[in-house]
């Protein structure tokens, strides 16, 4: 296994690992920081309220957030004025949510295509139902079919690490040879 593998592998279990303390987007990000050495404790702080949807509202996957975050981290802009590194940035953070949809497909094993990322959707395919994880009961329900267990949300941020942290390989590749070619 080659050390850019051993990185992603670490970063799958980290993230896989850290949502047994709740928290999506910020078990990913947190895994993505440690092992790239990206952001400070105020971007992991800023992402608190980001699991569930977005504060449990089942919008876009909180893992997939976390996962963007980091590979902002990396990609991003620097100040509002480098529209440049703005678009820049587009393209792998597509590429991204693209791999993220695909490995979901592919680790859960769920029929047809996922056609967005809305946590409601992912629950869908993975559960055969949404849950309104803002209602206590529909909550505890998500509950009791493993929504928060190995092989619920604790998989689906291992697969959001995982993606984000081949994807921020290859860029940080990348980045070493366009500075090897000046």
């Amino acid at each position: 296994m080659s050390a850019n593998d051993k990185r992603i592998e670490r970063v799958r279990k980290q993230a896989h690992e850290n949502d047994r303390h709740s928290g999506c987007s910020q078990a990913v990000l947190l895994a993505l920081q440690d092992e790239f050495d990206i952001g400070n404790d105020e971007v992991f702080k800023s992402a608190t309220v980001l699991s569930g949807g977005v504060a449990r509202t089942g919008e876009t996957c909180g893992a997939l957030i976390g996962a963007l975050m980091g590979l902002g981290l990396v990609s991003g802009r620097e100040n509002m004025e480098d529209t440049q590194a703005y678009r820049e940035a587009m393209a792998p953070s597509a590429e991204l949510i693209e791999r993220f949809k695909e490995e979901l497909k592919e680790q859960f094993g769920f029929e047809g295509e996922l056609d967005g990322t809305l946590c409601k959707q992912i629950h869908e395919k993975i559960y055969g139902r949404a849950f309104d994880m803002t209602d206590p009961q529909d909550y505890q329900a998500f509950l009791d079919a493993g929504g928060h267990s190995d092989t619920g949300c604790f998989k689906t941020c291992g697969v959001a690490g995982q993606v984000a942290a081949e994807k921020i390989v290859e860029l940080l590749r990348d980045k070493k040879a366009d500075k090897a070619e000046a």
